[in-house]
């Protein structure tokens, strides 16, 4: 009987039924989570995710700040570390910090591969058509939208293409957003956000010479589309100082320029409500790693250089949420 009464007892404090304020915590789609961006004029960040570390340094970056955030994954990481790892990793992450979180397929290349994230639980899902015609982007983000929507997951669509490499996304020409497309783009396919092109890319090399975005291109997407969420790719910053610590410990990225933060700050300021942040993590991480060893050069426990990366993505992340997001506190 007292075996019997301690375990139902223990039952009472299972993680899975773990509440907060008598709501229990679980992934999230994005719609309200933009929605209060809008009329908040931030943005959330959307970083990509690989292992458990990037995971935990994120999460505890938004516990730290009260910020909504998106963990984003692409096929790539799906192949390096899986769908369902990542999605019970996010999902123990829920239960350990108590905040509620949304888990976004970042560039899904086709109905497919949306499918197969939708089906390993993911909350939010992006169609990439920009490689298509118009009308082919239609047809395929209408169908991931119905596919989607009857389970109760969004979509996010793109329409303009961004230059750059980063992951399985090489396109050696960006394409801007057509301001005059998006309100029938919108209408067609019922997506719940959109990417546009307004001169970000991909990767840790954004600009050759001076940054510039078109924010005319953005402002009238806003005008057609009131209230709408959008969405900016490309758009780590780059920060120099990580880039100065992996070249000072032996790496050799030379020429790397991202998009400055009060262009960031400006668009999210308008109707961007999501912004993805890639390059910057990998720079941060590479960079904690680099001095870890060239500090430590016969420390080989990976709790210790692993730890220190992680360490330093969480500040990297607090900084983007206060000082470039302007997401601090969007939980209250």
């Amino acid at each position: 009987m007292l075996l019997r009464k301690f375990l139902s007892q223990w039952d009472l404090f299972s993680p899975e039924l773990y509440l907060k304020g008598g709501i229990k915590m679980a992934l999230v789609t994005t719609k309200e989570m933009f929605k209060k961006a809008y009329e908040g004029h931030y943005a959330i960040g959307a970083f990509n995710i690989n292992d458990m570390e990037i995971i935990q340094a994120v999460v505890n970056a938004a516990k730290a700040k009260n910020s909504a955030v998106i963990l984003q994954v692409s096929s790539s990481a799906i192949k390096y570390a899986g769908a369902k790892y990542l999605t019970k990793m996010v999902e123990a992450a829920i239960e350990v910090t108590g905040i509620d979180l949304a888990l976004h397929l970042d560039h899904g290349a086709n109905f497919n591969a949306c499918v197969e994230a939708i089906e390993a639980g993911f909350s939010s899902v992006m169609i990439d058509g920009s490689q298509y015609t118009y009308e082919e982007n239609v047809k395929v983000t209408k169908a991931v939208v119905e596919y989607a929507h009857a389970r109760g997951v969004v979509v996010e669509a793109e329409l303009g293409q961004l230059a750059g490499v980063e992951d399985d996304v090489s396109v050696e020409h960006s394409t801007y957003t057509d301001p005059s497309q998006v309100v029938d783009f919108v209408t067609r396919t019922g997506c719940d956000s959109l990417a546009i092109a307004i001169g970000t890319s991909h990767g840790a090399f954004k600009f050759a010479g001076e940054p510039k975005l078109e924010f005319h291109i953005l402002e009238e997407v806003q005008a057609k589309l009131p209230g709408f969420p959008i969405v900016l790719h490309g758009a780590s910053s780059v920060d120099a100082s990580y880039v100065a610590t992996c070249n000072a410990n032996g790496g050799q990225i030379k020429g790397a320029q991202g998009v400055p933060n009060e262009m960031l700050r400006k668009a999210a300021s308008l109707a961007v409500c999501k912004i993805n942040m890639d390059t910057d993590l990998r720079l941060g991480m590479t960079a904690a790693l680099r001095k870890f060893f060239g500090e430590n050069p016969s420390d080989f426990d990976p709790r210790k250089f692993m730890g220190a990366a992680r360490s330093t993505l969480q500040s990297l992340v607090e900084a983007k949420i206060e000082n470039v997001l302007g997401s601090k506190d969007s939980l209250l």
